[in-house]
């Protein structure tokens, strides 16, 4: 399949290429020090990716440990109830162990860290999925691991606090700034700094430096193979429209991936939080334009400086002023339609599915569910996946105290 003279027969071959760039996005745009770092993890992963051992091992964790190949469940009462005819349907990432689709990579992260002698894992987390996951890497393979969190953050998701304390892991709080995901990220790389001949920086999703777009997605691209082979088992053929929420875009792209060379629509579903106004959502894709921040190139929001702007998301893992590389490679091919979700359709959709489906998910997610519905009610006939990222425990005790429970 061939689209804006990309060739997706052979897309993952060609894309990034050597120097990490997807089209004009990505790159490493970091110290010339931190430059050797990444240039020993891309050597490092680029050997270890191609192993038979490590592909076994891999495997491996993800049957016995992860709990995969996770199901998809059709939505049936929900899909009734939207009368369209239209039928949806939800890849359960939020049953795969801790909760959401990070682990996928976060184990793979924590063995290539194994394979290279680190001692040490750092990253940062805005939901604190990503953090839970790492935590859960760095106890399985017995590394020391220490998780930077905002403030914001840390007070929104208590929950995940305690269960990457629980699991051993160093919980840095990060109060400079708006004290949520942008800031974590900061704190986490100045950290990696002094540390990279001990330790890596696992970062939570398609972004950052060359290698990290890559390895992500390739870790993430579990979830897009098996959604396909487990579509057409069921109903014979692939959805007409596949549809993730999009932040840094880790669920996304492990999706997007499976589906990329069918003739399938795709959809990126971005926070668009309380309004377009700026400082009031974090759709860097809808809104943003160029820019370079923490070591990679893509489609950012700018304040009037050209510096990150500020932003919001009533989901944690959303608001980032950025998104990764290949997103906005997708994004500018037209090959991905990038749309936007508010908050206030967010929640309706987090107590619709909880409410119909028996399915609570988490916020970010519920930005994927609302657009699937919404998407049902143009469609007439047809099929929509959604990508349920991760569960909503993380988030019930802030939705309950900002929106109460539904009747």
């Amino acid at each position: 399949m061939q689209f804006n003279n990309v060739d997706f027969d052979t897309y993952f071959k060609h894309y990034p290429d050597a120097n990490g760039f997807f089209g004009k996005y990505g790159g490493t745009y970091v110290s010339p020090e931190l430059q050797k770092a990444m240039a020993e993890i891309t050597e490092a992963y680029q050997t270890i990716c191609k192993s038979r051992k490590f592909i076994s091992e891999l495997r491996r964790i993800r049957k016995e440990f992860q709990g995969r190949p996770t199901p998809i469940s059709h939505l049936e009462r929900l899909s009734d109830k939207l009368g369209t005819g239209v039928q949806l349907y939800a890849k359960r990432e939020d049953l795969n162990h801790t909760g959401a689709h990070k682990l996928n990579h976060c184990m793979g992260e924590a063995l290539l860290a194994k394979f290279m002698g680190k001692k040490k894992v750092i990253a940062e987390t805005g939901a604190g999925q990503h953090g839970v996951a790492l935590a859960t890497a760095a106890a399985y393979f017995g590394l020391e691991c220490d998780i930077y969190m905002g403030s914001v953050d840390i007070k929104k998701q208590a929950p995940n606090v305690a269960r990457m304390k629980i699991l051993g892991a160093r919980v840095v709080e990060v109060t400079e700034g708006l004290q949520t995901l942008k800031e974590a990220v900061d704190a986490a790389f100045a950290a990696y700094c002094k540390e990279y001949d001990t330790a890596i920086y696992c970062i939570g999703s398609v972004l950052g430096p060359h290698p990290f777009p890559m390895m992500v997605r390739d870790f993430q691209s579990v979830v897009g193979i098996e959604a396909r082979e487990q579509f057409l088992d069921m109903t014979g053929e692939l959805p007409d429209a596949v549809v993730a929420c999009v932040g840094g875009g880790s669920n996304a792209m492990g999706i997007f991936s499976g589906f990329l060379n069918d003739p399938v629509d795709i959809y990126g579903i971005e926070p668009l939080g309380r309004g377009p106004a700026l400082g009031d959502h974090a759709a860097s894709l809808k809104y943003g334009t160029e820019g370079i921040m923490h070591g990679f190139n893509s489609i950012m929001l700018k304040d009037e400086n050209g510096e990150p702007a500020p932003v919001y998301s009533v989901a944690s893992g959303l608001d980032y002023p950025s998104s990764g590389p290949e997103h906005a490679f997708l994004h500018d091919l037209g090959r991905v339609q990038y749309d936007v979700i508010s908050d206030d359709e967010t929640i309706d959709a987090f107590f619709e599915l909880s409410r119909m489906e028996g399915i609570i998910p988490a916020i970010e997610s519920a930005h994927a569910v609302a657009y699937g519905i919404k998407l049902a009610k143009t469609m007439g006939r047809g099929s929509v996946l959604i990508n349920l990222s991760g569960r909503g425990d993380k988030d019930m005790d802030y939705i309950i105290e900002n929106y109460g429970i539904r009747e």
